[in-house]
């Protein structure tokens, strides 16, 4: 076992001794050692429960014959850090958070892992740390938050965050808003749409690395604690038969969660997640791999912001196994890949059908025939970018409009609130990215404003930093190379015209390209823009950090 390096052995018996004084027996000791990293805190909704997880899965390693030790990292919450300086440092905690657990597993020598975690750059952050080290490792969600409800009508956080710029245009009161925002959100979980923490929990399964239905049970369900004990019991096979992430997480295993993700219509921040992930465990992945099987797999599901539906809605309907089940009809799946049940992914899915065509529609009926999300290139973008396509109204599929340009995500909020932004401009938020931001803030807010003012269906919104995976509406992140990086986005100026075709994967500057060289240079000249952050991780993270294009990535 793994764990014998800190206590087996007469040179090991002071390591012995300070686990006798954590209360542990000489049989715990013996047995195989279970290290379970919980981002456990009180600032995130989708976390305040994650003991009560953890209790169910330390129940399961237990009984499986295992001891399992629990410690902590952190966490954001990026509803709260939205808007704000504080959003700049959300993607970027996610290597503080793979760092972290890499530093105490390392130091303690667990023979297993489980990663215990719901929102956002915490999801990845998990994963990332079980690929790069390597040693048999299960994720756990804590699970998704009911829908809130008001007046039979089912809400999310996206509708509080629409419902500021509807405030701001007249379109309801200050009573209305005060009590939509006491039921969009009713309790414990990650927040109820197909946003970016649910999105991740629902690949984690497709990629083999958590257990089925741990994308979609719900956060207060009794399911959830059983999933929890099974994890546990899991997690000790998995170590018995030394079946670690790498043999799980293989390109394949990759190509199914990116089918997945096509299929349900999951966050745009999945492109910047997975190919991050594959980095960190020698997976080659990369967006033209995510225009390739958004053109084969069909979008499957209308959950929110896209749509009516809720995960709570999935879940019934028979959850990420029953999407999978349906996209293998038409070998749109790799059903031999291991997953960390024990079984492959074709008998994991067998016995999962769908129980509503009308939250899973059949494969040979879908809702669109391509996938939930759409790479764009071109001039504007010759790196890549991307955009939540079945989040898009048909009338803004293809579009050009005047650049409306602002190098903060402060200023374009200010302008859409104060009615700046008119019917058919192209909003252009820039020195957003990974490096220029730094951090690249998720912008929730300008694009719920521009919906919310009712500017939806004739304005576009383009940045180098990206979306919430609340968003909806013509919103094209990622936009590669970014603007401190000197990609054509940083010689945009007001007025010029900028044209969107969806549909054709393209976004381009209607300029020729020595215009845009010239305006480059002319910028080049001027030295390199000094970081919106000029001290501490943020700063160092500004120096280190890879283009979006590549999933924002550290070295090697």
């Amino acid at each position: 076992m793994r764990s014998d390096t800190v206590k087996k052995g007469v040179a090991r018996a002071p390591h012995r001794s300070l686990f006798y004084a954590m209360g542990l027996t000489k049989e715990e000791i013996q047995r195989p050692i279970i290290g379970i990293a919980n981002s456990i805190n009180e600032i995130i909704p989708g976390h305040i429960h994650l003991k009560d997880i953890s209790d169910a899965v330390k129940a399961g390693v237990r009984a499986a014959g295992g001891t399992p030790l629990e410690f902590n990292t952190i966490g954001i919450c990026d509803g709260l850090a939205m808007g704000h300086t504080g959003m700049k440092y959300s993607l970027g905690s996610r290597e503080l958070i793979a760092d972290s657990i890499e530093s105490v597993t390392m130091a303690t020598a667990f023979d297993g892992l489980v990663l215990i975690a719901n929102c956002d750059k915490i999801v990845p952050g998990m994963l990332i740390a079980a690929v790069r080290l390597n040693i048999p490792a299960i994720y756990m969600a804590g699970g998704p938050m009911l829908a809130g409800d008001l007046d039979s009508e089912k809400l999310g956080v996206d509708n509080v965050f629409e419902a500021v710029g509807r405030y701001q245009a007249g379109k309801i009161t200050q009573e209305e808003l005060d009590l939509l925002e006491h039921c969009a959100c009713p309790g414990a979980g990650s927040c109820s749409g197909l946003y970016t923490a649910n999105s991740m929990n629902c690949l984690s399964e497709a990629l083999g690395i958590a257990l089925p239905g741990n994308g979609t049970i719900p956060a207060v369900h009794a399911d959830r604690i059983r999933l929890g004990k099974k994890t546990g019991a899991a997690i000790m096979d998995r170590v018995r038969d030394n079946t670690c992430p790498r043999d799980i997480m293989t390109r394949e295993a990759f190509l199914n969660a990116v089918s997945v993700d096509m299929a349900v219509g999951g966050s745009s921040n999945t492109a910047l997640h997975l190919p991050a992930i594959a980095y960190y465990g020698g997976v080659d992945l990369s967006l033209s791999d995510f225009d390739r099987i958004s053109a084969n797999v069909p979008h499957l599901c209308n959950l929110a912001p896209s749509g009516p539906d809720h995960m709570e809605d999935l879940n019934r309907a028979g959850g990420i196994p029953a999407v999978m089940n349906e996209l293998s009809k038409k070998g749109l799946i790799n059903t031999d890949v291991k997953t960390v049940s024990g079984r492959s992914a074709g008998e994991q899915i067998t016995d999962h059908p769908v129980k509503d065509f009308n939250v899973i529609t059949p494969v040979d009926s879908p809702r669109h025939e391509t996938g939930g999300l759409t790479i764009l290139a071109g001039n504007l973008a010759p790196e890549g970018s991307i955009v939540k396509s079945a989040a898009v109204v048909p009338e803004m599929m293809v579009h050009e409009g005047p650049a409306r340009v602002f190098e903060s995500e402060e200023d374009t909020v200010d302008a859409i609130l104060n009615q700046l932004i008119k019917e058919g401009d192209v909003i252009v938020i820039r020195y957003e990215g990974p490096k220029g931001g730094p951090g690249m803030r998720e912008m929730l807010s300008p694009t719920s404003a521009i919906a919310g003012m009712g500017l939806d269906k004739s304005v576009a919104l383009i940045t180098d930093g990206r979306f919430s995976g609340a968003t909806r509406g013509s919103s094209i992140g990622h936009i590669s190379p970014e603007a401190a990086a000197f990609g054509p986005i940083a010689a945009v100026r007001e007025g010029d015209i900028i044209e969107i075709n969806i549909p054709g994967k393209q976004i381009n500057l209607k300029l020729d390209d020595k215009e845009i060289e010239k305006r480059l240079n002319e910028i080049k000249s001027k030295g390199e823009r000094k970081p919106n952050i000029d001290r501490g991780y943020m700063y160092r993270y500004s120096k280190m950090v890879s283009s979006a294009a590549k999933g924002a990535v550290f070295p090697l």
